[in-house]
């Protein structure tokens, strides 16, 4: 490249009052010499995003605002893309902070290996103890089962990425994100990008700082939204099933077998036969040694101190669980209408 094109960040937001201005100072003071323009898609907030985001766009014009009154990330984002005008689009989030130089490392990696998507590693922070906690089950391969950019793996070809850095002619190639996707728009975006025989890739030195939601409850409801979508993944696309995604369900079914089974034992016990009585017993271990697991990894994990590491624990269960009630009611009944609740106030 002799000239650096220029670059549309595209950012939904949804109740970001408390992330916004951090978010967009880590975006327009990136090291990039060539052109660049932030488009925001301000969902119905009930918190002070828009007051912050109008007082934002007043000091800085390369700062623009489109409304997206039904709040749903895909139309948001079709929104600010329709809005841009560089040939490089990067979707960044309210919750996420870039590195200095995140875009210039992702527009060379773009052009460096003929990709069409491009995505890194989501560096999950906290500013809070359960925040931090939080943040130390999605660094954890046994908080998500591994994937690439949560904990990392070697630079190539992915199945999809973590937020996107695009060439803006593959939305006119392969169609914009659909908006019947709730969430995992993403994913079903980058299969349209693999089968117009385009790359995908993931580079991890491409690390973006990420606030996750800061309560458990907040964390089980996105979860739960989160494995609905990913059912429906798996329901509408054959190439969206995983044998990993059946172990939460299968999970989900022994901790809640095991829960009835660990209160009947005291009451069967004398009162059925010996296999009968040893199949309950047997069954009701299995939450407690899930238990067990989840305080064992949360020791294992980045938790800061004893009590983070304790909190990790619970927040592993906080994902588990919901997410596999999610996957089952998507694979099942399919998602339409599963909303992530826990971002509304």
């Amino acid at each position: 490249m002799t000239e650096l094109p220029g670059v549309s960040y595209v950012m939904p937001v949804l109740n970001e009052a408390d992330y916004l201005e951090e978010a967009v100072s880590s975006i327009l003071t990136q090291d990039y010499d060539g052109d660049k323009e932030l488009i925001i898609a301000l969902g119905p907030s009930t918190d002070d995003t828009d007051e912050v985001a109008q007082r934002l766009a007043a000091s800085d014009p390369r700062l623009i605002l489109v409304d997206n009154p039904l709040g749903r990330t895909p139309i948001a984002l079709n929104l600010a893309i329709r809005k841009s005008s560089h040939p490089i689009i990067m979707r960044v989030d309210a919750h996420s902070e870039l590195p200095a130089n995140y875009t210039s490392r992702g527009v060379e990696t773009l052009y460096r290996v003929g990709a069409h998507d491009v995505g890194g590693l989501m560096d999950a922070r906290g500013k809070t103890p359960v925040q931090r906690a939080i943040a130390a089950a999605y660094h954890s391969k046994f908080g998500f089962g591994g994937p690439a950019y949560h904990s990392g793996a070697p630079e190539g070809e992915a199945e999809s990425a973590y937020l996107g850095i695009f060439r803006r002619e593959v939305f006119d190639e392969v169609g914009f994100y659909d908006e019947n996707m709730w969430r995992a728009q993403d994913w079903e975006l980058c299969l349209r990008i693999r089968q117009a025989g385009h790359k995908v890739w993931f580079d991890p030195e491409l690390k973006v700082g990420y606030y996750p939601r800061d309560n458990f409850v907040a964390l089980a409801r996105q979860s739960f939204a989160s494995g609905t979508w990913r059912g429906e993944i798996a329901r509408r696309f054959p190439e969206g099933k995983s044998l990993r995604h059946d172990i939460p369900p299968l999970l989900l079914a022994g901790v809640g077998i095991g829960s009835v089974a660990l209160i009947l034992a005291p009451l069967t016990r004398g009162r059925v036969s010996l296999p009968v009585q040893s199949l309950v017993n047997l069954a009701a271990s299995a939450p407690l040694v899930y238990a067990a697991a989840t305080v064992a990894a949360g020791l294992a994990s980045k938790g800061e101190n004893l009590k983070e590491k304790l909190l990790t624990a619970a927040a592993f269960q906080s994902i588990h669980l919901p997410w596999a009630a999610g996957y089952l009611k998507g694979r099942i009944f399919g998602a339409a209408g599963t909303l992530d609740k826990g971002r509304v106030k």
